[in-house]
């Protein structure tokens, strides 16, 4: 699991960097609806951009630590707020388990002409 770990932090290195690998993930992810499930692609990416969008509020919250510097405290700074959020890397995670659970979901239901 390390070296899945590395992957995502060596993608999310760059804002653009994670951008571009997002779209290539979620185009692929797409593609695939379209194909195999007969959705639209518009049907497609708006169910994805659901899932997606889901599974962020899920994944946000883990793995953070609040900040236990005084000096790095800034007046009116919330004293839950994460130290280091990891807000790319938590990206690239939301795109690739929102991608497993699109195509695992999208079989379960009728959605065809979506």
């Amino acid at each position: 699991m390390s070296g899945v770990n590395a992957l995502v932090r060596t993608v999310s290195a760059t804002v653009w960097r994670t951008l571009a690998t997002m779209v290539v993930i979620v185009s692929a992810v797409a593609a695939l609806a379209v194909v195999l499930f007969k959705l639209t692609v518009f049907g497609a990416f708006a169910l994805y951009f659901v899932v997606w969008w889901t599974l962020l509020f899920v994944i946000l919250p883990l793995r953070n630590q609040v900040e236990t510097d005084p000096s790095r405290i800034v007046p009116g700074q919330d004293p839950g707020a994460p130290a280091a959020p990891r807000l790319l890397e938590k990206a690239i995670w939301t795109t690739l388990l929102a991608s497993l659970v699109f195509l695992v979901v999208i079989p379960i239901f009728e959605l065809s002409g979506l």
